[in-house]
């Protein structure tokens, strides 16, 4: 059976959730009418994707079955570079590393990956590479590459080094501090960035038609603010691999960032929707400055 998306919603819904829910809770869970819950728990019903005759309903092992396509399967990271706007702090700690109230960047993101069972990372490294070695105490599982050319490119190096490794996988910017581990989701419909909704922004961000980004550009109205962690599915991940070759060697390829090349170089060749969430979800901290108002320990 192949899945709609409201009974994928419903579907995850249902497994992700401990306690199980009337119709009515897992229409304010969804965000869909009770009348379309009640529709498609018959039809899930009827598949045997839920457990019949069941209230409140429950997934059944082939419900789980029919999420596996579905599946997250790797994480990639990409942190490679200097971070140069948080200097002096990154004179000689790599951005990703870097303590807020105690607790390094990007831990923040690799809780939530591990928390939903995904055990494939990988973390593009370059600048002070070897003091991400620190991690494997915590993450034993994660896997290294090395970008020897974080120094005289953009982050497209480091999705160059990763190119083969992109199917029905996240890939995170590590230096984003994640503050709502539940965007970090086991399943994903359909190739996505995090956007915040924005009346204006003078940062990166998407237009979107129907839920689906049509242009990438710096500064905009009515927009999604972009933030740097996506989701691409099987095929997608795949087509990514040869063109992030193809841009990297145009003339000024290098100085590209990787979210351009399905954003804006090869945009009519993907369909890449927007997962909306909050600046009380994720944030990105620019600057030396911003860093000291949000953990006062840097300002002595």
């Amino acid at each position: 059976m192949d899945l709609s998306r409201s009974q994928f919603d419903v579907l995850t819904f249902l497994e992700s959730t401990e306690v199980p829910l009337t119709q009515r809770g897992i229409a304010r869970g969804t965000g869909l009418s009770v009348g379309t819950v009640n529709k498609i728990l018959a039809q899930l019903a009827e598949a045997s994707l839920v457990e019949q005759n069941r209230e409140p309903p429950r997934i059944s092992p082939r419900g789980i079955q029919a999420l596996e396509p579905f599946r997250v399967k790797r994480a990639v990271f990409l942190a490679a570079g200097f971070g140069s706007r948080l200097v002096p702090i990154t004179l000689n700690t790599p951005k990703p590393l870097v303590r807020v109230k105690g607790t390094r960047i990007i831990d923040t993101l690799l809780d939530a990956v591990t928390a939903v069972g995904i055990r494939d990372i990988v973390i593009v490294r370059g600048y002070l590479g070897e003091q991400f070695d620190q991690l494997l105490y915590r993450y034993p599982a994660i896997s290294f590459l090395e970008n020897p050319l974080y120094n005289e490119s953009n982050n497209i190096s480091s999705a160059l080094c990763a190119r083969y490794l992109l199917q029905n996988t996240y890939v995170l910017e590590s230096d984003l501090l994640l503050r709502n581990p539940r965007l970090i989701t086991k399943y994903q419909y359909a190739s996505n960035y995090l956007g915040v909704p924005a009346e204006r922004t003078d940062d990166w961000c998407f237009e979107t038609k129907n839920g689906v980004i049509t242009k990438l550009r710096v500064g905009g109205r009515n927009c999604h603010h972009m933030f740097g962690i996506s989701y691409w599915n099987a095929v997608d991940g795949a087509k990514l691999a040869e063109h992030i070759r193809q841009v990297y060697e145009m003339p000024g390829g290098k100085e590209r960032y990787w979210d351009q090349v399905a954003l804006e170089y090869f945009n009519k060749e993907y369909e890449v929707e927007v997962r909306e969430c909050t600046f009380e979800d994720i944030m990105e901290i620019d600057t030396f400055s911003e860093l000291k108002k949000i953990d006062p320990g840097y300002r002595s």
